[in-house]
């Protein structure tokens, strides 16, 4: 079985804290990699909360005298003296994270959250949970300043996301993700030629529906979007560098100089070397 866990204290510890707002006491995440099942049975449960996240495969909970499946995505919340009996197999391919917490905001969050009784929530399945779960562990695992409070935040973190998921209608969560991937590809490749029809035939969308989408998400149509990221860029290039314009007209997608200052000036209201001079 791989194991990667940290504890606030030496080992794992149980707490009620009832003196600051949120305390994680214990992080990690297990894989099964060789043996065929984990069972895990706690029949007083904990003093504290636990959450578990399946970052993969599947879990088996056994709930209000029932055995429900936590598929890839859910978020499993055990709440203080409730009774823990969970299972993983190695056939599942399962990869859990999970964290200990308390703090006098504990019940707060859990309200927010909106977990049902049974304490399963699909909360989608994210590469930022990874990260999240992945910090805390670190923290936790090489003491440094502030280190609680840093925790805290991850987990804060963890809750919001959790909660804008919930929150979203279903259907856009794909919306969402189509969008944002094309938000952080804009944001990599703003030099680059792009084009809105060829990045969606890419992503195998209709030009259409993406723009529409979009449009939707963010609030104007991506090409507006990815032009006001150039000029922001642009305007950066002018205040920080010296940089002749016609290289920064480059290095922010438009080969023709000329272009970029016509269209510069009819996004800020002046010519870049105007603006240059002024900032």
């Amino acid at each position: 079985m791989y194991s990667n866990t940290g504890y606030l204290y030496q080992h794992d510890t149980e707490i009620k804290d009832t003196t600051h707002e949120l305390t994680v006491t214990g992080c990690g995440i297990y894989r099964l990699l060789t043996r065929t099942s984990m069972d895990t049975l706690r029949s007083n449960g904990r003093k504290d909360y636990q959450l578990l996240y399946i970052g993969a495969g599947r879990a088996f909970f056994h709930m209000g005298g029932e055995l429900l499946e936590a598929p890839t995505g859910s978020m499993v919340l055990y709440r203080p003296g409730v009774p823990q009996h969970y299972v993983y197999y190695l056939e599942d391919k399962p990869e859990v994270y999970w964290v200990h917490f308390s703090g006098t905001r504990a019940a707060d969050w859990d309200r927010r959250m909106g977990f049902p009784k049974s304490g399963i929530l699909p909360a989608g399945n994210s590469s930022e949970y990874h990260l999240l779960f992945s910090h805390m562990i670190q923290e936790l695992q090489v003491p440094r300043p502030c280190m609680e409070d840093v925790i805290s935040l991850d987990l804060q973190q963890v809750f919001l996301k959790i909660m804008r998921y919930t929150q979203e209608p279903h259907a856009n969560h794909q919306i969402r993700h189509e969008v944002q991937e094309a938000v952080h590809y804009f944001n990599e490749h703003f030099a680059d030629a792009i084009s809105i029809e060829d990045y969606a035939a890419a992503q195998h969308l209709s030009t259409c529906w993406f723009i529409r989408s979009f449009r939707r998400y963010i609030g104007v149509p991506p090409m507006q979007y990815l032009t006001s990221l150039r000029i922001q860029k642009a305007r950066k290039l002018l205040e920080d560098t010296d940089y002749p314009i016609a290289e920064i007209s480059a290095m922010t997608g438009y080969e023709n100089p000329l272009y970029f200052s016509r269209l510069f000036r009819r996004v800020t209201g002046y010519a870049p070397s105007e603006y240059r001079r002024l900032s």
